[in-house]
C-alpha cells in the first residue's frame, strides 16, 4: 500500500493495537540514548509521537517531523510545550531545517520506507553539526529476510506498507562515505530471548 495512505489509515489505531516493533523501539531509543548529552533535536517520523514525549523532557528544542498529518495530529495532543515543534515534512524531498544547532538526529521505524539510505546520511552530514549524533532505530532486516514488513489489520483484511530492505552493512558504508563513526550497534529481541530473530536494530553515529 501507498506509505503516505497506509499511514493515514493506520493513524486511527496506531497507539491502541498491539504492536512489539514500535513498544520495542521506544525501549531501544530510551536506552541508546540516556547516556548521551543533547540540547536541539531533529526527529524524524515522530508519528504519534511515541518518542516525542520522551524528548521533549531531555531536549532544549525539538523539531518533531512527519510527512502524516494525520499522526502528527495524535502527537500534538500528547505534547503541548513551547519547546517542541511539529513540522510536516518528507523524508524523501529537500530538507529545510536551521544548520547551526541540531545535535541529534533520531530516525525510528521510518528508514525501512526510504529507498536509499545513502541519501539519508547525505542529508544528515548536512543539517546535523559536528560532533551531532545521528540515532537509527529499525525493524531488523532478519526479520524482513524472514518475511515480516509493517502490516496492520482493516476489516477490508491485512494491510501491508511499502518496504525496503536494507542489510546492516548498508548503513555502516554509508556512515564511512559521510564520514560518520560507529558508537552503539545494537540488537533486540522479544522478551530478551536472543535465540530467536532480533526484531529491531538500532545504531547510534557520531559526526566526525
Amino acid at each position: 500500500m501507498n506509505i503516505k495512505e497506509a499511514y493515514k489509515e493506520w493513524s486511527e489505531q496506531y497507539d491502541t493495537n498491539e504492536n512489539k516493533t514500535r513498544d520495542l523501539e521506544a525501549v531501544a531509543l530510551r536506552s541508546v540514548l540516556s547516556s548521551i548529552d543533547f540540547h536541539k533535536v531533529l526527529e524524524f517520523g515522530c508519528g504519534t509521537g511515541k518518542n516525542t514525549v520522551w524528548f521533549e523532557q531531555r531536549a532544549q528544542k525539538v523539531i518533531a517531523a512527519d510527512f502524516s498529518e494525520e499522526m502528527m495530529a495524535k502527537a500534538s495532543k500528547k505534547v503541548n510545550t513551547s519547546n517542541v515543534e511539529f513540522v510536516i515534512a518528507d523524508i524523501n524531498k529537500p530538507w529545510n531545517f536551521s544548520t547551526d544547532e541540531i545535535d541529534l538526529i533520531s530516525f525510528s521505524l521510518i528508514l525501512e520506507h526510504v529507498e536509499s539510505i545513502d541519501e539519508i546520511f547525505n542529508k544528515t552530514s548536512k543539517v546535523l553539526k559536528t560532533g551531532g549524533y545521528m540515532y537509527i532505530g529499525e525493524f531488523h532486516p532478519f526479520k524482513q529476510y524472514a518475511g515480516s514488513k509493517a502490516r496492520y489489520n482493516t476489516p477490508e483484511g491485512e494491510q501491508e506498507v511499502t518496504c525496503f530492505t536494507h542489510n546492516v552493512s548498508d548503513f555502516i558504508h554509508a556512515s564511512k562515505k559521510y564520514n560518520f563513526s560507529l558508537l552503539v550497534l545494537e540488537e533486540w529481541f522479544d522478551d530478551n530471548d536472543r535465540s530467536q530473530i532480533p526484531r529491531i536494530l538500532s545504531l547510534l553515529f557520531k559526526k566526525n
